[in-house]
Formats: structure tokens, C-alpha cells, sequence
């Protein structure tokens, strides 16, 4: 099945929020993200326009959602990229001491799963934040749930590496989010 792998438009909150809604049924759901399907459910379609504009091209350019369309315009999964600077307050996580990027909401519907989406929408997304001019993004990062190895697993083999650093999970301080990175690699 050809995908194509692109940027959400800010008209496009109702994909948005029937694909996060989506990931929020999944099984993986628990240790993957960080809401419940009732918390984004109960969401307004405020919120939804909100966040689809913030991660598209015409938002502020501190986020972006990538997606994968099938052929018959259904969205098979998404990824979105934050951008984090040393100088703002950061959404989760460790403070930072470089611009770095953070991805985040990582989901491929699961009939969708195999097929490279995961890898492409990785790669849409880093190839973004690394593009921006100004911040000169120098690593990307993620969080993954200490019981996710399937995704733990997924991260490693696209060339992230745990650093070492943990942080409680909101809700339940037992468990802990692992932060993983891929530095970026200084051109010419």
C-alpha cells in the first residue's frame, strides 16, 4: 500500500482528533501515551482546531504532525515533533540545555504496522526539525514507558540510544518514561 507521508493541515483538526483517538484505543495505549481515551474524548472541538493548527504549517512553528495517508485518504498513523529551546518552559521532561527536538504521539493503526509507516513518519518529522534554520536543532528525543519494550525495541533499531535519564510518569511516580536521543551529527 503506497502512503504518502505529509503535514497536517490546520482544517484537518476532525483527522486529528479521530486518529489520536484512535491511538487512545489501542492496546499499547496504557504505557504509549500519556491520556486516557475518555480524557480525549471529552475534549472540545476548540482544543481540536488548537492542536491542529499548532502542528501545522501555519501554527507558530514550534510543532508539527506528520501523517500517513493511504490511498483512499485515510490517515494510518501519525507522529508529531515539538521543538524545544533552552530559553522555555519544556511540556514533559527533563529540562534542556540545547535546541533539541522532542517526538512525541508515535502511532501507526495496527493493520497499518509492518510496512516502514513508523520509519517514514520518523523520518518526516526529524527531517523537518532538522531543516529549521533557526533553532539549529542539535538532538532529538523521546520518552518511552519502561514497560513499552516493543517500542523501546522500535526506537533502537532507528538509531535512538537511552541516555541514562528517567522521569516519573504523571499519575503513577512507581513508573518512569526513559529518554532516549539521537544527536545530531555536525554537517561540513
Amino acid at each position: 500500500m503506497e502512503h504518502v507521508i505529509r503535514a497536517v493541515r490546520a482544517d484537518e483538526w476532525p483527522l486529528v482528533k479521530e486518529l489520536r483517538l484512535a491511538a487512545l484505543r489501542d492496546p499499547a495505549a496504557p504505557v504509549a501515551f500519556l491520556e486516557t481515551y475518555e480524557q480525549g474524548a471529552a475534549r472540545s472541538d476548540e482544543f481540536w482546531q488548537d492542536r491542529a493548527l499548532g502542528a501545522s504549517g501555519t501554527g507558530s512553528g514550534d510543532a508539527r504532525q506528520f501523517v500517513a495517508v493511504a490511498p483512499d485518504g485515510r490517515w494510518d498513523g501519525g507522529v508529531t515533533v515539538l521543538i524545544e529551546r533552552p530559553d522555555v518552559e519544556v511540556r514533559f521532561g527533563e529540562t534542556v540545555s540545547v535546541h533539541q527536538a522532542h517526538v512525541v504521539g508515535v502511532f501507526v493503526r495496527p493493520g497499518a504496522r509492518g510496512a516502514g509507516l513508523a520509519e517514514e513518519l520518523f523520518r518526516a518529522g526529524t527531517d523537518w526539525a532538522r531543516s529549521l534554520a533557526e533553532p539549529r536543532i542539535e538532538r532529538v528525543r523521546l520518552y518511552v514507558h519502561e514497560g513499552n519494550a516493543r517500542a523501546a525495541a522500535f526506537y533502537r533499531r532507528i538509531g535512538f540510544v537511552a541516555t541514562g535519564c528517567s522521569v516519573p510518569v504523571p499519575g503513577d511516580p512507581s513508573a518512569r518514561e526513559l529518554e532516549y536521543a539521537v544527536e545530531r551529527v555536525p554537517s561540513g
